[in-house]
């Protein structure tokens, strides 16, 4: 059993009931983010790159609950210097945590800080928890690779982008859940800024009609998985 909490943007909680697991936390600064920071009691901290809107309030959350950070090398480096535990990975590699399993994507973008040092290959994320896997595409545009990764990994939940501009638009978007045939598509990263505003039913129109389960989610609402 699992379950997924969307928070906005590109955040989601997921939890197997006795661990939480946080994908880019982007809560302070998010207008869309129903909660705080100091909310989280995540004791894992998943990250797809170092964009401030997917970083957001890591070391925060990290320092408050003794959380680990799960990330890229060159990003966990940047983590463990600034006072975080981190665990070092990278694209392709798999690792067994007390929750399940991670495993880093390819993902077409870019990754930086907000002081404009480079921090490693942007990601996807594949975690496996209370036995679903879940498919975190990052911020990335449309690539083929994708239906590799769905014939491969049977993803149980597809959270992808929407919103356009910096990342796939709905249209690419519909594509990318194609090729990854997950058993329910979620749209995310829309709506948070003027520049990626997005309908997210409209996604879900067009995804429908390709014969895929797909649905929106509120901000801060939690399913089964």
């Amino acid at each position: 059993m699992a379950q997924l909490r969307y928070l906005s943007h590109s955040a989601v909680i997921l939890s197997d009931g006795s661990n939480q697991v946080i994908i880019d936390p982007f809560i302070s600064g998010n207008p869309t983010c129903p909660i705080k920071w100091q909310d989280v009691e995540a004791r894992y901290i998943v990250l797809t790159h170092a964009h401030g809107d997917h970083f957001g309030d890591t070391l925060q959350i990290a320092k408050k609950n003794d959380a680990l950070v799960i990330a890229v090398n060159e990003l966990a480096n940047y983590v463990s210097r600034n006072g975080a535990k981190a665990h070092n990975m990278h694209i392709g590699g798999s690792f067994n945590f007390p929750f399940g399993k991670v495993k880093f994507t390819v993902a077409h973008h870019g990754s930086s800080n907000n002081e404009n040092e480079y921090m490693g290959e942007p990601a996807g994320v594949i975690v496996t928890i209370g036995g679903k896997k879940v498919y975190h595409a990052g911020d990335t545009g449309l690539f083929m690779d994708m239906k590799l990764i769905g014939e491969a990994e049977n993803i149980d939940v597809f959270l992808v982008p929407i919103g356009d501009n910096f990342t796939m638009g709905i249209d690419d978007a519909v594509k990318a859940a194609e090729f990854v045939k997950p058993k329910l598509v979620i749209p995310i990263h829309y709506n948070t800024f003027p520049v990626i505003k997005a309908d997210p039913f409209e996604f879900v129109r067009k995804a429908t009609e390709k014969g895929l389960n797909a649905r929106v989610l509120e901000y801060g609402e939690t399913i089964e998985i």
